[in-house]
C-alpha cells in the first residue's frame, strides 16, 4: 500500500510540474561534492518539490562524474520514473548514513516505477553504469555533507 501511495504521489507531483519547465533542463541547482570510495561526484541538489519533480528531465547529456541528489524532508519509500528523461540513469536509494540501500537501472522516456526497498531520504541519480563500472553495490557507503555517520 505504501508503494502504491508513493508511486501515485510521484505521478501527481511530476504531472504538476510548472509549464515553464517544459523542455528546459534545470542545470543551475546548488551542488555538493560526494564520495563513493575514491570516486568524487559533483551532484546537483534537488531539495524542493518543484526541483525534485523536474529532476534530470530534458537533459541531453551529463558529464561522467556528475549526478543529481534528491533530498526529501523525511524518509519514505521513494519511487522514480523517467518521463521526459532522455538519459539512461541508475538511481541509488541512500539511507541517512550514506549507505546505498538498493540500485535501479532506469530506461529513458518510460513510466516504469523504480522504488527504494526501504524508507530513505536521499536518491542519487547517475549515468547508467556509473556504479557498476566502479564496483559500487548496495551496502556501499557514500560520503559527503548530507550524510550522517552513525557511531
Amino acid at each position: 500500500m505504501n508503494r502504491l501511495l508513493a508511486s501515485l504521489f510521484c505521478l501527481l507531483t511530476l504531472w504538476a510540474a510548472p509549464a515553464w519547465s517544459e523542455g528546459n533542463p534545470q542545470t543551475q541547482l546548488p551542488r555538493v561534492t560526494l564520495s563513493a570510495g575514491m570516486h568524487l561526484i559533483q551532484a546537483q541538489v534537488a531539495a524542493t518539490p518543484e526541483q525534485r519533480s523536474i529532476g534530470l528531465m530534458y537533459r541531453q547529456e551529463m558529464p561522467t562524474q556528475e549526478g543529481m541528489l534528491f533530498v526529501f524532508e523525511q524518509a519514505g519509500v521513494q519511487c522514480f520514473w523517467m518521463k521526459n528523461t532522455l538519459l539512461p540513469l541508475t538511481a541509488a536509494f541512500v539511507a541517512d548514513d550514506g549507505t546505498i540501500v538498493n540500485l535501479a537501472d532506469m530506461k529513458p522516456k518510460t513510466l516504469d516505477s523504480h522504488c527504494s526497498t526501504q524508507p530513505v531520504r536521499f536518491v542519487l541519480e547517475m549515468n547508467q553504469g556509473w556504479f557498476a563500472k566502479r564496483g559500487i553495490q548496495a551496502g556501499a557507503r557514500l560520503g559527503g555533507a548530507p550524510f550522517t555517520r552513525s557511531k
